[in-house]
């Protein structure tokens, strides 16, 4: 539980008097009862806020310019903390956090005592699962909402709840997604409340964004549209099975082919978009659509732009990802001062250099090309290079493979995330011997990313594997 969520100590904000809009909101309730132009209003104060905090601290600020209209309609239409919103990852949260009585903490984001630079439940009522790692979010949610109900049946006093869980497009790329995703079609009662909103900044799956689009969204989580459909179920129902089997598949494909989700409505969902997710009116009217119906579960696909509404954010190759402190004005960002070069640029380097006298030598990496210093890699030898998303069982088992073909497989991934394959480095490489190099990034204490982030236990869960030899720079 949030300590200071007492409705009658409005915290002390260093910058009152410059957000009068945003500074009449503490808590999410604040804002139930306001237009949508009033609003608007706040969306537009709060970016300000959230660009102005992180030039102050550094962090990740594209993603949180991203999803600012989005955690503005989340927060009016959605009774939180009752209802549940987890973010995906996390690292899009700030907003979140300043409209949920961590404002007047903002400024300590990141910093020793501060505010974490992720969800934590233990720091509010408002983060109702903690992350950093990615594509955790749709597996908690259903857990939520299976459980509401389970409580509903053993307390008439207990009403069920929405869970919300938002997912950017390259962690929905992960396999735990999509295992969560399968399992919310047959995981029973309560998994109709959940809603996963597919937050994506790529524009790697969807078609155009238009007004059309957001029509169509708007009409099909209508409570109208959603009791005509579920008569038509309940007529289909009392056809002979190869044609309620028929008329089920036209009626996923008709809307399939509208609006592109063809892909969630095989997996069970109910599928809305996509939607122009920096358009405040539709989203509240879509999520107040979404609210207030039992046709789930529903995937509601927004399109965003990371960095958005911040220039130097927009215009940057990487949208501001991730931020040193930086000028609002001119967006550059405050360099240190030079030190050596870092163990990521050394590696970087040599391997660069080996793999031009040795053809065998190949680089994987699970998302993390510049994280790991393999875009250097990828520059000079793209046929070698292997990025394959936010897949890290994926990415040892593959190098594992091309070792039995007699490559020499450099598999480049961050100590905390190692962890997410642990299996695989057992099973499909120790246990078989086969020569994949592990370059483990990260290792040891980083900071402000905190515990999540942390390489504390590489040298422990590696070095009780057999045949596992361990080197560390001194």
């Amino acid at each position: 539980m949030d300590s200071s969520h007492d409705k009658n100590a409005k915290p002390r904000i260093p910058t009152l008097g410059r957000f009068p809009a945003l500074d009449r909101v503490t808590y999410p309730s604040d804002m139930r009862n306001l237009s949508v132009e009033q609003l608007k209003q706040i969306a537009d104060e709060l970016r300000a806020e959230t660009i102005d905090a992180v030039s102050t601290t550094g962090g990740h600020l594209g993603a949180s310019l991203g999803v600012v209209e989005l955690t503005v309609a989340l927060h009016a239409v959605f009774d939180t903390p009752a209802d549940k919103v987890i973010w995906d990852v996390g690292h899009q949260a700030y907003p979140h956090k300043i409209l949920t009585g961590r404002r007047d903490r903002i400024r300590t984001l990141r910093q020793p005592g501060g505010l974490s630079g992720f969800t934590r439940r233990s720091e509010s009522e408002y983060d109702p699962f903690g992350a950093a790692h990615s594509s955790t979010s749709i597996s908690a949610g259903l857990g939520m909402a299976v459980a509401h109900h389970l409580r509903a049946e053993e307390d008439p006093s207990y009403h069920e709840r929405s869970v919300i869980a938002v997912i950017g497009d390259g962690s929905i790329s992960a396999g735990m997604a999509y295992e969560a995703m399968n399992n919310a079609a047959v995981a029973g009662p309560g998994a109709e409340r959940l809603i996963v909103i597919l937050n994506d900044n790529e524009m790697s799956i969807a078609p155009p964004v238009g007004a059309m689009s957001n029509y169509l969204s708007r009409l099909m989580s209508s409570r109208k549209f959603m009791g005509l459909r579920e008569l038509a179920g309940k007529v289909v129902k009392k056809l002979p099975a190869p044609v309620e089997r028929t008329a089920r598949k036209a009626d996923e494909y008709a809307r399939g082919m509208i609006t592109g989700g063809t892909l969630f409505e095989e997996l069970g969902f109910y599928y809305v978009g996509p939607v122009d997710g920096h358009d405040l009116p539709q989203l509240v009217a879509i999520l107040r659509n979404l609210r207030d119906t039992d046709n789930g579960p529903i995937l509601l696909h927004v399109m965003t732009e990371k960095g958005h509404g911040y220039q130097p954010a927009e215009k940057a190759g990487d949208k501001y990802h991730a931020v040193a402190k930086f000028n609002v004005v001119t967006g550059e960002q405050k360099k240190g001062p030079a030190g050596p070069p870092s163990y990521t640029s050394v590696f970087a380097r040599e391997l660069v250099r080996r793999a031009a006298t040795d053809n065998k030598i190949a680089a994987i990496t699970a998302a993390m090309p510049s994280g790991t210093g393999l875009d250097a890699f990828a520059k000079n030898y793209p046929d070698r290079f292997f990025d394959v998303g936010i897949a890290e069982q994926h990415a040892v088992t593959f190098a594992a493979g091309m070792a039995t073909e007699g490559l020499r497989p450099f598999c480049a991934i961050y100590s905390s995330f190692l962890q997410r394959a642990y299996d695989q480095v057992m099973h499909d490489v120790v246990l078989q011997k086969l020569p994949v190099r592990f370059a483990i990034d990260r290792a040891g204490l980083v900071g402000a990313d905190g515990a999540t982030h942390a390489g504390s236990f590489d040298i422990a869960y590696l070095g009780c594997l057999p045949g596992m030899s361990i080197m560390a720079p001194s």
